[in-house]
């Protein structure tokens, strides 16, 4: 998948896409091209190759006096060389700036990718996996730089990342290092992105690139509500499932950057990796640093293809291989129950009532620890309340067991109260500055996390409670940013204070590598007040992750519709909550907050003790159905065929399917009634095999393939104010159901449903 032509140009290659480097006039490397296959020949590769530059005028940064950087494409540009758009690499020297010129040395090509729990990567079956490693030196500078791509043979997607190697004799400061660039030859682009607020994560943003920078980036410490590491840059004027579109997102859960920049002749630089604005690091002599890794993914459909090309990388080379077979649990959340008003007696009712409707875990929210009554005090005091929990949390855990249920528990681990025995032990372990005011935060302090010895503490206190309760699930919140930011520790051991954030996030992966190196089957699931740290990074050791505190259904058919674009579904945690829904005043109807919940790992968050037995019985109905659809949830194929973006549109319709097309589902929601909405509305299935028959609900049919690809399947239909006799959807907050069973596969002496199932499908 690698071809080395002439020791000149790199060819990396598989049967979806072709990405194209070659060294340039003054020996450091450029870039070609990234899209479809190519078939490249000798002639191909000249012809390609980077011309004279148009302005005689521009600096040339080599002895070729046709040769400038100003329009070249640098596959790692350094700012201050004759190119003035922004670089990837800033260093200095005693105060001094640095200008490398990163000249080709040599290129090692392995097939070795594999997960390494020290640090968040892409991994991949040696078979499967390409890996160019060059190498480019500053002798003067005394610099290497390494830059590293791997492609996969399943993706549409390089992975990159970049090493710096101080091999001088003093020391040398990194001001600025990004993980990767991507060059396109013309900037006719509108840029996508994933923004919003707590409560309202990763809605689909959309706005043209003009000449100039345009940014999305985190600054708080993690990746944010606000911001997320992955963008688009999509062809202009094209509709959501057609033209060329690539993507980038930064195998990261901590501050970074997404600039994309436009020139004045039209081309488009994208830059990726850890915010400048707050790092920087020391490298000592004969010392490496390593940036995160990113991807760059492609497709030519569109953002419709790009989230299929971008949903199965996650699936194959971030996540966790374990959890990509194991059926996830259908958990019952004591938080909106209970909240802090908890006991034995209490939670084991509600367990009970679980077990009932058939959900698979129980998990223990918030306030079963130190003396934690509300959100005052106790975070970092990690042992059992024992007001609570009079017999131990351990016996506790051993009566949800014995009902045939899993266990759960909540933590949040980086983060510990000013009341709280934690805190009196060891006050220097929070991140605040000597001198000066100290934000608060919900209460809470944020943990020095780049103190390993903080990490090593919180892990003992986690370990012995997963030891004792014999823990399934571990919910890991994360309830505030990074304010006032200053390290005790690393003022103590003499390292610059710009290390800081890039440190605590390594502090937070070391924590995962013990927790899943001493539990390797332990399931957890990332929160960060919701979705505030939803990244490939965090995907990396949790296979799922809360995906909004917002569990609206209205509200989540926008959230959810923003992060298929770059993540899968089976990432994705759901649950089905109470209405009036908590975030927003809702109500609405119990059969959508499950359907939306259904595209994604499903919990529910009720207080069963509360609800009649009719409710019961259609909630455990839905978890049937669920545990049936789930295998499609973890493999199968997932297309947004009308997400709702920034724009709202009133009808939502997204589309899972089976590798090979012999069963599909398809959900549609339509927000709000409408007196004029057609009798008959069709919906195209662009997933169905068109030489292939389906049966609809298992009772229409068969139709074929090509129908339902060309013309659609009939949907629901809708009230308009005068057809109530046959009206399917009436009233607010509607949604459906629609399965496609291929005729050769659906057997219905084996698939009958009950009638509590037929209802929870049903229009």
């Amino acid at each position: 998948m690698i071809d080395v032509i002439n020791n000149q140009a790199f060819h990396l290659h598989n049967d979806q896409i072709s990405y194209i480097c070659a060294l340039l006039p003054n020996g450091q490397l450029g870039h070609l091209y990234f899209g479809p296959r190519l078939s490249l020949t000798k002639n191909d590769l000249a012809y390609l190759s980077q011309g004279p530059s148009p302005l005689a005028w521009m600096a040339n940064f080599s002895d070729d006096q046709e040769f400038a950087l100003g329009d070249a494409q640098q596959e790692y540009p350094v700012y201050g060389t004759g190119d003035f758009r922004q670089g990837s690499l800033s260093v200095t020297q005693d105060d001094m700036p640095i200008y490398p010129n990163f000249v080709f040395k040599d290129d090692q090509l392995t097939h070795t990718k594999t997960r390494d729990l020290h640090h968040p990567t892409s991994f991949g079956n040696p078979a499967l996996t390409d890996v160019l490693t060059i190498h480019l030196e500053d002798k003067t500078a005394q610099l290497l730089l390494t830059l590293q791509y791997t492609i996969f043979a399943d993706s549409a997607a390089i992975v990159r990342s970049a090493t710096l190697t101080n091999q001088g004799a003093a020391p040398v400061m990194i001001q600025r290092m990004l993980s990767g660039v991507l060059n396109l030859p013309q900037g006719r682009y509108d840029v996508v992105h994933l923004s919003g607020n707590w409560a309202k994560e990763r809605h689909i943003q959309t706005q043209p690139l003009t000449q100039g920078t345009f940014s999305v980036e985190s600054l708080r410490g993690a990746s944010s509500h606000e911001q997320n590491p992955f963008v688009a840059l999509h062809a202009a004027g094209q509709p959501f499932a057609a033209g060329d579109t690539y993507g980038a997102n930064l195998i990261y859960s901590g501050n970074f950057l997404d600039s994309t920049e436009v020139n004045e002749w039209d081309q488009t630089r994208l830059l990726t990796g850890i915010h400048p604005a707050s790092f920087s690091w020391r490298l000592d002599p004969k010392t490496s640093f390593t940036t995160p890794e990113t991807v760059f993914s492609y497709s030519s459909g569109g953002l419709a293809g790009l989230a299929q090309a971008n949903q199965r990388f996650v699936a194959r080379h971030i996540i966790d291989p374990q959890w990509r077979q194991k059926q996830r649990p259908v958990v019952l959340n004591s938080w909106e129950a209970t909240y802090f008003d908890l006991n034995e007696k209490k939670l084991l009712k509600l367990a009970a009532l679980g077990k009932q409707v058939g959900v698979d875990c129980f998990v223990l929210d918030d306030g079963w620890f130190g003396t934690r009554d509300n959100d005052l005090s106790s975070l970092g005091d990690w042992f059992t309340n024992k007001h609570k929990f009079p017999d131990g949390l351990g016996h506790f855990a051993q009566e949800i067991h014995a009902m045939g249920l899993q266990f759960g528990l909540w933590f949040e681990p980086e983060m510990g109260s000013p009341r709280s025995q934690f805190f009196q032990a060891h006050p220097n372990w929070v991140v605040r500055p000597k001198k000066g005011r100290i934000s608060i935060t919900r209460n809470q302090y944020v943990l020095d996390f780049s103190n390993p010895a903080v990490v090593n503490n919180i892990f003992e206190q986690m370990q012995k409670v997963i030891t004792e309760t014999n823990l399934d699930y571990v919910k890991w919140d994360l309830n505030r940013s990074i304010t006032e930011a200053f390290s005790p520790y690393l003022e103590k051991i003499g390292h610059p204070q710009g290390e800081f954030f890039h440190r605590y996030v390594q502090g937070v992966y070391t924590l995962y590598q013990k927790l899943l190196t001493a539990f390797p089957h332990l399931l957890i699931e990332g929160c960060a007040g919701g979705g505030g740290r939803f990244d490939l990074g965090i995907l990396f050791y949790s296979p799922q992750i809360w995906t909004s505190d917002d569990s609206d259904a209205i509200e989540r058919l926008a959230i959810q519709s923003g992060t298929a674009l770059a993540y899968p579904l089976s990432c994705m945690s759901n649950h089905v909550t109470a209405v009036p829904n908590e975030q927003v005043g809702r109500s609405t109807p119990l059969v959508t907050r499950f359907r939306v919940a259904a595209f994604g790992i499903l919990g529910y968050e009720l207080d069963l003790t509360k609800l009649d037995a009719r409710t019961l019985a259609t909630i455990k109905a839905q978890i049937a159905y669920y545990h049936a659809l789930q295998p499609l949830v973890l493999k199968g194929d997932f297309s947004l065929l009308l997400p709702r973006q920034s724009n709202g549109q009133n009808q939502v319709a997204w589309l899972l399917s089976a590798h090979d097309r012999k069963h599909l589902v398809l959900g549609f929601f339509r927000v709000l009634a409408d007196a004029d909405s057609r009798t008959v509305q069709y919906m195209k299935v662009p997933l169905a095999k068109s030489d292939t028959p389906y049966w609809v609900n298992q009772h229409t049919g068969p139709i074929s393939g090509d129908v339902l690809q060309r013309v659609g399947v009939r949907l629901p239909v809708q009230f308009n104010g005068a057809n109530r006799a046959q009206a399917q959807l009436i009233g607010d907050y509607q949604s459906a159901l629609l399965t496609f069973d291929s005729v050769a596969s659906l057997d219905h002496s084996e698939s009958q449903q009950t009638d509590a199932d037929k209802q929870t499908v049903a229009h």
